[in-house]
């Protein structure tokens, strides 16, 4: 299992006022901006590189860049919460999307959209705020698969030992990237202590 769990004070910090039910959407947003760029750095330190020759004003110089092109594909709709850092980061990344939500009686997810650019021979990137129980993971990463993905990374912010397992059992070469690895799911499915709703906090609704 490949849990990478974010290990800085200042993920601790705002991971704690992200929890805090008091935190008002414009804060959260903010909040959740800032752990999303701490995750990007972490998701993407692997990125695989070539040498590229340039001239510096006073030589040339071979240095490296990005071999392949990167893709994020946010889980709508929370999953649109964290994709701002890795635009920020790569303005040249590529945008597709799956629209999953999750029955609050069920906890099944019901696909509603997709739309990927062409992802063989990229880097793909999962987004999705809270891996619960893992099933809404599991699914979009078996879409982007099917559609062509080899080299895919999971990243949330919060994620339980359920849905880990989940998704480490159904994709077992995926890694998972997360800002809290917390205790476990309540008996509605959400994840304890968590944050509540993702995409109500971020929203206001």
């Amino acid at each position: 299992m490949a849990l990478h769990v974010l290990q800085h004070p200042f993920a601790v910090h705002v991971m704690t006022h992200l929890r805090d039910q008091t935190t008002k959407p414009a804060t959260f947003r903010t909040l959740a901006y800032q752990l999303g760029l701490l995750l990007a750095f972490e998701a993407t330190r692997d990125l695989v590189t070539q040498d590229k020759n340039v001239e510096t004003p006073l030589e040339p110089y071979t240095g490296k860049v990005f071999a392949r092109p990167l893709v994020v594909v946010p889980i709508l709709r929370a999953g649109l919460g964290m994709m701002q850092p890795f635009l920020d980061l790569f303005p040249d990344v590529s945008v597709g999307y799956v629209g999953l939500e999750r029955d609050h009686e069920t906890a099944v997810a019901r696909s509603y959209y997709c739309k990927l650019p062409p992802l063989a021979g990229t880097r793909v990137l999962v987004l999705d705020p809270m891996l619960a129980t893992g099933g809404s993971a599991a699914q979009a990463l078996t879409v982007v698969k099917e559609a062509g993905a080899k080299d895919i990374s999971f990243v949330c912010i919060v994620s339980s030992p359920e849905g880990v397992e989940t998704v480490s059992n159904a994709h077992p070469g995926v890694p998972i990237f997360t800002a809290a690895h917390d205790r476990e799911l309540n008996d509605r499915k959400y994840i304890l202590p968590g944050l509540g709703d993702f995409g109500d906090r971020l929203y206001g609704t």
